[in-house]
């Protein structure tokens, strides 16, 4: 075969990083729903086991991907319009649910426009290479994800400097030092940082760069891409610029988290939304969300925005707190807060390769993070509290981590 000494030499990567415990895994098969029974919610059957796991590292922080409206409306979506779009957004694959979609989610943020993408990764990637030009200066966050780093990398801007993880006096003295050097400047940070589920003060960074804008002819431009904060919690599932009371210049938010369903996009002014609109490499290159996906995500930022979707945060917010209690008292290790994401911190890869092991054994799914995905040292296991929780699926957890 053509490819013999690049499988060998892949071949052998992919051990080492299984030798060492740092590799992804198998990855889950899940081939059955069992609906909540018996004062326990949901449950998943995995190919190859008759045991049915408690899934407690789904994103989908209020179970919307499983609620009645939200999947009638993408059935009814799919018969009205068909399975696929059929081609990008520019040509002709736009349908009314998309329109809809945008409209809601800018009124939603509160903000002129809006425009939907295949995924957050799409939207931020899209969005930055969009926004920053050779004469551009990009100061980004040390914990950000993955999409924004490749992001900026992929933008390739005059400058660039990562400040440290919310370190927003470092952050104040890069800026004071780009002045005169730069034409724009993008600060650009994840809302909640999807590993330790702590979030940004963007009231902060709103200060700072407000302050810092006039030295920059077109303007300092905060860039937040709040994937696992909109939806999720603060008011109203308005996310972190709720919780911290800042507003970004330029929002991005997932519709496959807390929404449950699938894809990504931006909210900002009209003129931004224009601009990606027309300069978008993964918009307008890349074919979008379903008809039927955009149909049934307008569906959940309803119910997000009802008295429904209060119903459900407070009992998200009443869960995350039963957890992180739970796993204070038991003697653990963890980062308490308001957002789902609660980090176990165990710090050494094989304890959190065999803690994993131990949960899954006993019908719990969590997911191990070690190097290289969190550096050494802050090996963790992240769980991820849902709306459709029940209070006995959170003490069972903490009974079979204290029995570990």
């Amino acid at each position: 075969m053509a490819t013999d000494r690049l499988d060998q030499t892949l071949s052998a990567e992919v051990e080492a990083l299984r030798a060492t415990g740092t590799d992804k895994g198998r990855e889950p098969v899940i081939t059955e729903v069992v609906e909540p029974s018996g004062g326990y919610g949901r449950r998943y059957l995995l190919e190859g086991s008759d045991k049915a796991y408690l899934r407690m590292n789904s994103n989908s922080y209020l179970g919307l991907s499983h609620h009645p409206a939200v999947l009638d409306a993408e059935v009814q979506a799919a018969h009205r319009f068909g399975a696929g779009p059929g081609a990008v957004r520019f040509i002709s694959g736009t349908y009314k649910t998309h329109a809809e979609l945008e409209e809601r989610l800018a009124s939603f943020h509160s903000r002129p426009a809006a425009i939907v993408f295949s995924s957050a990764y799409a939207a931020v990637v899209s969005t930055l290479a969009s926004l920053i030009t050779e004469e551009t200066a990009v100061l980004s966050d040390a914990l950000n994800h993955n999409c924004i780093i490749n992001g900026v990398r992929m933008a390739r801007p005059a400058y660039r400097d990562v400040y440290p993880h919310i370190d927003y006096d470092a952050l104040d003295l890069a800026l004071r030092d780009l002045a005169g050097n730069a034409r724009r400047a993008v600060v650009v940070t994840d809302g909640v940082f999807s590993m330790r589920g702590d979030y940004a003060d963007l009231s902060a960074l709103r200060e700072i760069v407000d302050r810092h804008d006039p030295a920059f002819p077109e303007n300092v431009i905060l860039v937040v891409d709040d994937s696992h904060g909109v939806g999720a919690f603060g008011a109203g599932g308005r996310g972190t610029e709720v919780v911290t009371g800042g507003r970004a210049d330029v929002l991005v938010g997932t519709l496959g988290k807390a929404f449950g369903v699938n894809g990504g996009y931006v909210t900002s002014s009209k003129p931004i939304v224009d601009y990606i609109r027309e300069k978008g490499p993964m918009y307008v290159y890349s074919n979008p969300i379903t008809a039927g996906e955009a149909a049934a995500a307008r569906v959940a930022v309803d119910i997000v925005d009802s008295p429904e979707g209060e119903e459900m945060l407070a009992h998200l917010a009443d869960m995350t707190a039963r957890f992180e209690e739970g796993l204070v008292a038991a003697g653990f290790e963890t980062i308490p807060g308001p957002h789902p994401v609660v980090p176990l911190l165990v710090r050494d890869t094989e304890r959190t390769t065999a803690l994993v092991a131990h949960l899954r054994d006993n019908g719990i799914l969590a997911t191990g993070l070690n190097y290289p995905v969190v550096p050494k040292g802050d090996e963790t296991i992240r769980f991820q509290v849902n709306a459709d929780h029940t209070p006995a699926d959170i003490d069972l957890v903490l009974e079979v981590l204290s029995s570990f």
